[in-house]
């Protein structure tokens, strides 16, 4: 999997109309198109979250007194590169016209 910062950072962060009848051509339903975006939108929300946090542990310092806050300058500006980073929505929605979601159905279902 590609790293999605590199992927994001080209990205803009603002909401945009797109095209229906072109982003529904590959299910043939909007239902379809709008829940293969959303799955792949809650994975890179995880995925970010997890690498937020991973990358803040480093900062993170036990101390027992509420007063002894710190603020580092890295970690404001680690915290602020993620906070630019477009939406996982709108991540996810230009992988999807991009053609970058593998997606398929579960013929095992159950009856």
């Amino acid at each position: 999997m590609a790293d999605i910062k590199t992927k994001a950072q080209g990205l803009d962060s603002n909401v945009k109309a797109r095209n229906i009848t072109a982003m529904v051509e590959p299910t043939q339903n909007i239902y379809e198109t709008l829940a293969i975006i959303t799955k792949r939108a809650k994975q890179l929300a995880i995925d970010l979250k997890h690498e937020l946090h991973g990358k803040l542990e480093e900062f993170a310092v036990n101390t027992d007194t509420i007063e002894e806050i710190t603020e580092n300058k890295d970690q404001i500006e680690i915290s602020k590169f993620y906070e630019r980073l477009p939406n996982p929505t709108l991540i996810a929605t230009d992988e999807f016209i991009k053609g970058e979601i593998h997606h398929h159905y579960n013929t095992n279902r159950r009856k």
